[in-house]
């Protein structure tokens, strides 16, 4: 076995005092989530919080204004929901974070002394590929290297299969009268661009199927929330963007929605199926609207500028929901029927301290769907004249966006004289269908030619220079990171890589089978099938040409981004006596443990730091 360089970990990053809590509280101080409920005892509800240290599971009974911790586990719990009579809650049991497991049950009220127990002992492990829980019936989805199975359980009978198949897919959604269950599947080679199916739970067989073709994929949202209500509501992208559809199922009549918004929009239905709660985002900020389907009345909800990482409606027709901005750290809100905005749910202790603003950059490109590409800039409290560090933090996905929103990660590197830099290049969301496709066929290296242009702009602009910036970012951004290092070598000081794609034909045999759908469908294929886009889209074709110091970071039990394929692409620096730390830990996908997360912030900054020449 090879023995790498370890990281480089200070005990604190500043030594002004008040730099160092600040940056600490940021991540430490509690939070929690958009609480969720159960759909027939909506006084209970279930949400998330840090508060332990680590993310972990919390029921609150809202009637009696109680909470206890639901789980406690060394490496955290981060996906759960309710019974539909809110009597248990159910939570996802995986191993060390490899996302590979069962789910267990529970008691709302306290934990059994045997412990949780799997409610569906007969159904196998899997990675979780939906779940739905009604009054009577229970689907949940597995998916495996074998692919993906949907099971039914009615009246408490053992579950069934009602679905199987090579391809990747999931559960959706169940009707409110528990009848039909919608599937999300990609039988037709494309998990991208998924198409829907409606099951009948009483046999599983087929009532309904929509597919929009080669390149147009649909997302089923849910269905109205009132029992015999057969109206789905569908996303679609027939104009090339995320738009919205109303489709009955039962006649199958669809009906689409234009809503007159420039962005694209997400949403959920109002109590009594006569109106929706629109999330329209545009240009990395969230507006709530509500839309009467009746007359196609669209009236916006009074938010703050910033974004709004989930909403949803209650009952009593409130509307709860999660917002921040990049300088003021996130609340849960509630706004009232009648229109009154108030704080939800806090955890207690010290809220976490504001941070700066960020401003548009909106940058022209020569080629893509798109005329220019969107950029976010923070720049620290104390930035003088003239050039300065400059991270290009380059989010994952690829298919999400940065936003308005607050991150404890920017302001970290705020705090350490880091101008930060956050590039919408084409992948993202949030910009229309083609410019989210626009990397099919060479994902990586159209990215990062939309990263070159925003960097050029910076130059020109005189925020930093080459000897200046540091390329870093995890997952899909830590494969960019690394990428650039290699395709991009006098534009970078320093990279810093987290749980990234290093070796993708390595990669992709070991990844989880969800994934592996995912890059056929955005490579055009497998390795064997496309094997020279692999070569020319992977960063250890370009290892002999990086130039900068590395620090890569990888989780022994990522399911994602495997940690054999990093560790060939260390083996090759280390070959060529490349400088570079490894920062390696006990867990999957990143942490959910706060002092971790600790840990590695401070390391990848003091590394930055000596990249560019501060320490």
């Amino acid at each position: 076995m090879s023995t790498y360089p370890g990281a480089n970990i200070p005990e604190k990053l500043f030594d002004d005092p008040d730099k160092e809590a600040r940056w600490r509280a940021r991540f430490s101080a509690p939070r929690v989530s958009l609480p969720d409920w159960a759909r027939d005892a909506p006084w209970r509800s279930l949400y998330v919080s840090n508060v332990s240290g680590t993310w972990e599971l919390y029921a609150w009974d809202r009637s009696a204004d109680t909470h206890r911790q639901v789980t406690d586990r060394s490496n955290g719990t981060f996906h759960g929901t309710l019974s539909a009579d809110g009597t248990r809650v159910w939570w996802f049991d995986d191993t060390d974070g490899d996302e590979f497991g069962t789910w267990k049950s529970e008691p709302f009220d306290e934990r059994e002394a045997a412990g949780a127990e799997n409610p569906l002992p007969t159904t196998h492990a899997g990675y979780p590929a939906g779940l739905e829980l009604g009054s009577r019936v229970i689907a949940l989805g597995m998916s495996t290297d074998d692919g993906v199975t949907v099971w039914v359980s009615r009246d408490g009978e053992t579950p069934r299969v009602v679905y199987q198949h090579e391809q990747d897919g999931g559960l959706a959604t169940l009707s409110w009268d528990e009848s039909l269950l919608v599937l999300s599947h990609s039988e037709h080679g494309d998990s991208r661009h998924p198409a829907l199916r409606v099951l009948r739970t009483a046999d599983g067989s087929r009532l309904a199927e929509k597919w929009d073709g080669s390149g147009l994929g649909l997302a089923a949202l849910d269905f109205a929330p009132v029992t015999g209500d057969t109206r789905l509501l569908v996303s679609h992208e027939r104009r090339g963007r995320e738009e919205l559809l109303v489709w009955d199922v039962a006649t199958d009549t669809e009906t689409e929605l234009d809503l007159g918004l420039p962005g694209e929009v997400s949403a959920d239905w109002y109590p009594d199926g006569s109106a929706l709660l629109i999330a329209h985002t545009h240009q990395a900020r969230t507006t709530l609207h509500r839309y009467d389907l009746a007359d196609g009345t669209l009236t916006p909800l009074p938010t703050s500028q910033g974004t709004v990482g989930g909403a949803s409606v209650r009952p009593d027709f409130s509307v709860e929901y999660t917002w921040s901005s990049a300088a003021v750290p996130g609340r849960v809100r509630v706004l009232s029927a009648e229109g009154t905005d108030s704080v939800l749910l806090t955890p207690g202790g010290e809220r976490a301290p504001e941070s700066r603003p960020v401003e548009d950059v909106f940058v022209e490109i020569p080629h893509g769907p798109n005329d220019t590409v969107h950029a976010l800039v923070a720049r620290p409290e104390d930035a003088g004249e003239g050039p300065m560090p400059a991270v290009f933090n380059l989010h994952g996905g690829p298919h999400a966006a940065d936003e308005d929103r607050f991150s404890s990660y920017r302001a970290a590197w705020l705090e350490a004289g880091f101008a930060v830099v956050e590039v919408n290049y084409r992948g993202s969301t949030g910009y229309g269908s083609a410019w989210r496709d626009s990397i099919e066929g060479r994902p990586g290296l159209t990215e990062l030619e939309d990263v070159a242009r925003v960097q050029d702009w910076a130059v020109k602009d005189g925020l930093t220079t080459p000897d200046l910036s540091v390329v870093s970012g995890a997952s899909w951004g830590g494969y960019l990171a690394l990428l650039a290092l290699g395709t991009q070598p006098d534009r970078w000081a320093g990279g810093v890589a987290g749980v990234p794609v290093a070796d993708y034909v390595s990669a992709f045999a070991d990844e989880m089978e969800p994934l592996r759908a995912y890059d056929r469908a955005l490579f055009g294929g497998s390795p064997e099938e496309v094997p020279q886009v692999y070569r020319d889209c992977s960063p250890i074709t370009y290892v002999d040409e990086v130039r900068a110091p590395v620090l890569v970071l990888a989780g022994d039990n990522d399911p994602r981004c495997p940690i054999q394929q990093v560790l060939n692409y260390l083996d090759r620096l280390q070959q060529r006596a490349h400088p570079f730390e490894f920062y390696r830990y006990d867990a999957g996908h990143g942490s959910l443990v706060i002092a971790e997360t600790l840990s590695q912030v401070a390391t990848e900054i003091h590394f930055a730091r000596r990249a560019v020449g501060l320490a």
